[in-house]
């Protein structure tokens, strides 16, 4: 087994929101502690709205070492000066044509869902990390948990180079399984923007858990 290496936290953002109020959100968040990545996940949104929305997310964070994503659209990033772009469908040729259009320092992620075949494809075609999932129901996509995703997670982990991330249903009440695998990044999005008492408590309780978990 690997070594154990503290996991990361990935923040996705709500589906659909107020953009005013979820930058303050944001900022909440960023206060209960360290957030590796946010990705902005609007996919019922025009260009217009994403643009207005990140730039105001894009304020909060310049100031930490968050790296920001755009879901889904690698010119629109690109034009917004995010880091990166995160693709939901494992297509390689989707993966090459951001890559050249983002560049190669540029991140570009990708959802494999439980496919130890397409994952190791789109990592050769140059992904940056890959992610694995739902590992538990999700009722922000409304899935149920995918068979074998943690037995994928853990082949990854200790198999491969590329950083991967769990997503699904991840709470700081549910770690421990996920943690075992050895897994680079944590994914949340409800659990951090529906905790009652506000993001930054629930940034500081995943950052608890991960703590919590070391071996």
């Amino acid at each position: 087994m690997t070594d154990w290496v503290k996991p990361q936290l990935y923040l996705v953002s709500p589906p659909r929101f107020e953009p005013k109020a979820f930058a303050a959100q944001v900022r909440a968040a960023l206060g209960g502690g360290p957030i590796a990545c946010l990705q902005l996940w609007m996919p019922d949104a025009s260009d217009d709205d994403i643009r207005s929305a990140a730039t105001l997310v894009l304020a909060e964070i310049k100031s930490h070492d968050t790296a920001f994503l755009l879901n889904g659209n690698a010119k629109l990033a690109t034009y917004l000066g995010c880091d990166g772009v995160h693709l939901d469908t494992p297509d390689v040729k989707a993966v090459k044509a951001a890559k050249k259009i983002l560049g190669d320092d540029a991140i570009v992620g990708v959802s494999c869902g439980t496919s130890r075949h397409t994952s190791m494809d789109v990592a050769e075609a140059g992904a940056d990390y890959v992610s694995f999932g739902p590992i538990y129901d999700t009722a922000t996509k409304e899935l149920a948990a995918a068979p074998g995703a943690l037995d994928t997670l853990t082949w990854w982990a200790e198999m491969m180079e590329v950083p991967c991330v769990a997503v699904g249903g991840l709470t700081p009440q549910n770690l421990d399984p996920v943690l075992d695998t050895r897994c680079e990044f944590i994914c949340a999005v409800s659990a951090v923007w529906n905790h009652p008492d506000g993001p930054a408590a629930a940034v500081h309780a995943f950052h608890k858990a991960f703590e919590s978990s070391e071996v």
